[in-house]
């Protein structure tokens, strides 16, 4: 057998294979509750055939720990209800459920909730939340230790399998580093009394929720920063919770998050290393004799099975690997491992997070949307045809989709390949991954049987020759040079990153986006050996993006010697002999400067390339239109309001306008699951 696919008992809990969702927070509650977006989410990954979900990310179990990320808060009993819920619908498809609980001490914001001070063990500040917390006093020790067995309380009687609290980094784990927490009590010095309040906490829940109730504790195995715990003291901590028999399984992660870079190497994006934290576990693993469990970066199954075999662990966190394929457990136990959609490290589930907007994965539209939107494709009641004219992402999924109904698919492309765009974002050092979207895009509709024309520039009479039932049009964008004086002497970044231009010496990159493509395009260029100045109005480059995926961009460019100048516009250019003289504007006072350069590279988005679109337009029985209001609920979004119309049109992703690929294959999904 697959050593992932075995049964694991832990203590009287049978688990049904060794594949693990741990906690996290999607920002699907409300009012602090899971309710159904929260709990069909979950469903969805036990339908899948997961062994067991953690869910609750971080649940808050007092009024100053606020829920900055969307958490759940078991600080009262209204939870409790819609725990059950929970618990009943995923037991009901075979997986087994845990919650985990936390204060997050100073790792949260006092200006959100109920505006109380956030708490820790000093008042030393974290730069990822910034707030300058209060020292923690003996009541407030004592309070939050009863906060910790209430909540505790309310998850057993919700019906969950387990608890698990969760220290790293939040006010358990402050206690235990030396990087926070300097009091001088008897819960600050050495490690046993830094280790006090953790035994004090797990002590109290264990006598609320009596013996049976499995409890856990994710714990740092190594802080990997200097004058943090060290490895060998979490192995103490580790064994001393052993010793005491607080704790029933230990759920290992490393590093310190308390600055974006650190986030990132909690929670890896593409850019950083694969599963670079297993042989940590693997060691608290070997110290203790307790069950382990570890996630971070786990994206594959061969990783997985490493992770098993090898004994590093007891159960193996896919986490972000089931928001890109919640069935991901039942292809792999029917023999599809390689229909797996794979988990890329976009990291744009992460970062919405940390930017308080709900999670959803870059390139799986459905999860997160489990109530409108299906992970399984239904099949049609009647075939049609259904051409689709572009090969990116958004074309890619919509004649997916429409394959999976049991269409006749045609899929027009200019070019001579598929991908569109990924083609390009593939070409920085950092995001090379995002390549692998494309990959599981074209296997599938290759399987699927679609009629794939490349190198099919389709005009309205090519299409309207296929006597085509529905129309997708997902023609993508095109960058348009800057609406400035010598807007023509500048080059775009699709020029840069096509091979078109090779630009070398000194580069000017303006980027009026603040999203990946400028970093793509800059590390492109610095790794072309070019002196690249990033120049943007925002207050920071790369803006638009959160902390995990813009820290580990700018990491790269910061070594390539990248320098950044915010706050300022391009204004115009001028031919300087061969090389160009910028104008730059300082947006907030209006002061101009100038830089000669040998190239002014642009990043300013993409300009629909929609002529198709509206050629096809008038003959369409819906003209082209989509209803708002059914495209949101899940429902046939087509109206029809052309009597004479031959076919249903509609256009998606940066045909529409420029967005980026969740957007085109939400669009795609929106539209051909009802086709």
């Amino acid at each position: 057998m697959d050593p992932l696919l075995e049964p694991y008992r832990l203590r009287h809990l049978t688990i049904r294979n060794r594949i693990i969702s741990t906690a996290h927070a999607p920002n699907f509650v409300e009012n602090g509750h899971p309710r159904d977006r929260y709990r069909l989410y979950h469903e969805e990954k036990a339908k899948g055939g997961i062994g067991m979900t953690m869910i609750g990310g971080s649940t808050n179990i007092a009024p100053d720990s606020p829920s900055v990320f969307g958490q759940l808060y078991a600080g009262d009993d209204s939870i409790v209800p819609w725990f059950r819920r929970l618990t009943s619908g995923v037991k009901a498809q075979g997986a087994a459920v845990m919650c985990q609980i936390t204060h997050m001490g100073r790792r949260t914001a006092w200006d959100d909730g109920n505006w109380l001070p956030v708490i820790g063990p000093s008042g030393r500040r974290e730069r990822a939340h910034r707030a300058f917390p209060k020292v923690m006093e003996a009541e407030d020790i004592v309070r939050v230790t009863g906060d910790f067995a209430a909540a505790a309380r309310r998850c057993k009687e919700g019906g969950f399998d387990g608890i698990e609290i969760l220290s790293h980094s939040h006010l358990l784990g402050q206690f235990l580093s030396p990087l926070v927490n300097d009091r001088e009590d008897r819960y600050g010095g050495p490690l046993e009394n830094r280790l006090r309040l953790t035994l004090e906490a797990l002590g109290a829940i264990r006598a609320e929720v009596g013996p049976e109730m499995i409890l856990g504790i994710r714990l740092t195995g190594d802080e990997l920063a200097e004058g943090g715990l060290s490895a060998d003291d979490c192995v103490a901590v580790a064994r001393m919770l052993a010793e005491a028999g607080a704790v029933d399984f230990i759920n290992v992660l490393a590093g310190a998050p308390y600055d974006d870079l650190g986030l990132a190497g909690w929670v890896p994006p593409m850019g950083m290393p694969s599963a670079p934290h297993l042989p940590i576990a693997g060691r608290i693993r070997q110290a203790t004799g307790l069950p382990v469990f570890h996630a971070g970066g786990i994206a594959d199954l061969a990783t997985a099975r490493h992770a098993v075999a090898e004994g590093h662990v007891d159960l193996v966190g896919m986490t972000r690997a089931h928001m890109a394929d919640p069935h991901l457990v039942a292809k792999l136990a029917r023999g599809d491992e390689e229909r797996i959609r794979p988990c890329v490290g976009l990291g744009y589930c992460v970062d919405r997070v940390n930017q308080g907007k709900p999670a959803v994965c870059g390139h799986n539209a459905a999860t997160g949307r489990e109530a409108v939107m299906p992970h399984v494709i239904a099949k049609a009641d009647a075939a049609c045809k259904v051409v689709v004219v572009g090969g990116g992402p958004g074309g890619l999924e919509a004649a997916r989709v429409a394959a999976a109904r049991g269409h006749e698919v045609v899929l027009f492309e200019a070019a001579g390949r598929l991908g569109g765009q990924l083609a390009l974002a593939a070409k920085g050092r950092v995001r090379r991954q995002v390549w692998g979207i494309a990959d599981w895009l074209i296997a599938e509709v290759t399987r699927l049987g679609v009629d794939l024309r490349l190198n099919a520039y389709a005009e309205a009479a090519d299409v309207l020759a296929e006597v085509p039932d529905a129309v997708i049009v997902a023609t993508g964008g095109w960058p348009e040079p800057p609406a400035i004086p010598g807007g023509d002497l500048t080059v775009s970044s699709w020029d840069v990153l096509s091979g078109a231009v090779r630009p070398s010496g000194a580069v000017l990159m303006t980027d009026e986006a603040g999203d990946h493509p400028a970093a793509v395009t800059a590390d492109h260029l610095a790794e072309a050996g070019c002196k690249v100045e990033w120049v943007t109005p925002d207050r920071a480059p790369l803006h638009d993006l959160g902390p995990t995926t813009s820290a580990v961009a700018l990491r790269q460019l910061a070594k390539d010697g990248v320098r950044f100048t915010c706050l300022t516009e391009l204004v115009a250019v001028e031919a300087e002999g061969a090389r160009r003289r910028a104008t730059l504007r300082h947006v907030l006072t209006g002061a101009t400067e100038t830089r000669i350069v040998d190239h002014v590279v642009v990043e300013q988005g993409l300009v629909p390339m929609d002529a198709l679109y509206h050629a096809l337009k008038p003959g369409s029985a819906n003209l082209g239109q989509l209803d708002p209001e059914a495209l949101i609920a899940g429902t046939d979004p087509f109206r029809r309001h052309n009597a004479e119309g031959r076919y249903l049109l509609a256009r998606i992703g940066d045909a529409v306008a420029g967005r980026n690929i969740h957007a085109a294959v939400l669009d795609a999904l929106r539209v051909c699951k009802e086709l």
